[in-house]
Order: structure tokens, then sequence, then C-alpha cells
């Protein structure tokens, strides 16, 4: 069973929905609008939304942080 990567809990719940190319996210100044980024943590990109968190301290189950030009890259759609 996996534990959190930040408190250790075992209290992982996994999420997983189906956007049918309607995901939309806001950052800054940029609205995105299409399908799921692969490489902002929510995901491997197309019409799902994946990821876990903890139950306990509400820790995304995902490598941290994210570098400036990859968010931005994917919020424009480059």
């Amino acid at each position: 069973m996996p534990k959190c990567i930040h408190c250790k809990s075992d209290r992982i719940i996994s999420i997983s929905g189906k956007t049918s190319d309607c995901f939309s996210a806001t950052y800054k100044d940029i609205n995105y609008d299409g399908y799921v980024p692969a490489t902002i943590g929510l995901g491997e990109g197309g019409d799902y939304i994946e990821f876990s968190y903890c139950a306990d301290c509400g820790k995304i189950q995902q490598h941290f942080p994210i570098q400036e030009a990859i968010i931005q890259n994917e919020m424009k759609g480059e």
C-alpha cells in the first residue's frame, strides 16, 4: 500500500476523471482550455485527470516543485 510522501500515512485517495476535452485551468494571467496537460501533476495528459492525495495531510502525491517554464509552456499550449 502506498504511503504519503509527506506524512507517511497510508490513507491515500486516488482520483481519476474523464474530461472529454473539457479541461480548463488558470495560472497567473493564463487561461487554458483543452486536453489535460501532461506535465503539471494531474495525470499523463489527454482526457483523464489522475492524481492521489493524502486524507491526513492533504498533500498531492506528485513531485514538486514544477519548473515555471514547464507550467508556462503547458498552459500556453506549446
